[in-house]
């Protein structure tokens, strides 16, 4: 049977006997029995010696192996027998890194938390729309500053409860339905982190998202109300244009503002264009309103040109809601928004409006059903 010791004994002949029974209780070494291709590592816990198998035929891979568990041991040893979460965390990161380092040129591929956050939301700046890429950074911001110093350990240590907590947080400053799209968000994160071989699981998976216990408030306008909102317009055709648009389209403000006219067809009658939330591409008919309007507008030679300018400079589709919740104002259908200071903070969450451009979705769902439309459609 070959024997070598690990640490503190190297593989030289032993002097005394008593040496050697100092180094076989204190140290840990690594044993091959004849028959056997694996080697087996010897290592004291609790004051037991213990023999168990490193599944290795490596040497370097087996003796790294039996480190990390005599590590391990040592420390539980001053910890009175008890081994804390966050020491085996490190033995373990540790021991991996040194086992593959063992027989691998390469080292074992790794990052903190933070610098993988870091990293893929600089790869989401490349791939996301900028609002996007905003709410993202926001999410993982607040989990980054959640987490405190376990931010800046081996990614591979993140566990769901680290998750769930968070989730939990979220729902309590902010909202349920914040905290589901934070998780989402996080689902994301660190699937991508398994794709890059930084991890084994995504933690995130094995959390819930939380039952939201309010359903959403919003209803959509009634035909009076549409009125009023196109009279509080006044002169200003393109926000004019875009209630139309949301009305007879049903789509979202941000993907509305975004319109060129590229996207019309007066041949065919029809307004094609990819959603920015879901990439789906959408063909919706051109009714007669909508080509009224857009006859009232300036012709141009740019395909490419937005149809509403003013929308498409803004940065945020929040901006452009806050500006139809000031026409809702001014039609009398929603109170003005105190702006004095709660002492809550800016990221306290704000009370669902019953009435929104959301609302214009529903709107349209009710003139279908109102005109015997099915449902399917």
């Amino acid at each position: 049977m070959a024997v070598s010791l690990v640490d503190g004994c190297r593989e030289t002949t032993l002097d005394t006997i008593k040496r050697y029974a100092y180094c076989y209780a204190a140290m840990s070494s690594i044993h091959r029995q004849t028959g056997r291709p694996n080697w087996f590592c010897a290592f004291t816990i609790g004051g037991k010696r213990v023999f168990r198998s490193t599944k290795t035929a490596d040497k370097k891979q087996a003796r790294e192996i039996c480190r990390a568990w005599h590590k391990a041991a040592l420390l539980a040893r001053k910890g009175n027998g008890k081994l804390t979460v966050e020491a085996a965390r490190e033995v373990i990161a540790r021991g991996v890194g040194d086992v593959f380092a063992a027989t691998n040129v390469e080292s074992l591929p790794s990052a903190t938390v933070r610098t993988w956050c870091e990293t893929w939301l600089e790869a989401k700046s490349l791939e996301a729309e900028a609002s996007t890429h905003s709410r993202y950074a926001r999410i993982a911001g607040r989990f980054i500053e959640f987490l405190g110093a376990k931010a800046d350990r081996d990614i591979a240590t993140l566990e769901p409860l680290d998750i769930t907590r968070f989730r939990d947080r979220e729902a309590k400053e902010l909202s349920r339905a914040t905290a589901n799209l934070s998780l989402k968000v996080l689902r994301v994160c660190f699937g991508e982190a398994m794709r890059q071989e930084l991890r084994t699981g995504n933690p995130a998976v094995k959390v819930k998202v939380l039952e939201l216990r309010d359903k959403s408030t919003r209803r959509a306008f009634t035909t009076a109300e549409i009125k009023r909102i196109l009279q509080a317009c006044g002169d200003d055709a393109e926000w004019r244009g875009l209630v139309l648009f949301g009305l007879y389209l049903g789509q979202r403000l941000g993907d509305l503002a975004k319109l060129t006219w590229r996207a019309v067809n007066l041949e065919s009658n029809e307004i094609a264009f990819t959603a920015r939330k879901t990439g789906r591409r959408i063909v919706l008919p051109l009714v007669q309103p909508l080509a009224d309007y857009l006859s009232g507008l300036p012709a141009g030679d740019d395909p490419d040109a937005f149809i509403f300018p003013r929308a498409a400079s803004a940065t945020r589709t929040g901006t452009l809601s806050n500006q139809f919740r000031e026409l809702l104002v001014s039609a009398g259908l929603v109170a003005p928004r105190s702006h004095e200071s709660t002492g809550k903070g800016r990221s306290q969450s704000r009370e669902t409006s019953a009435l929104s451009f959301h609302s214009l979705r529903h709107s349209v769902v009710t003139m279908l059903k109102q005109a015997g439309v099915s449902d399917v459609l």
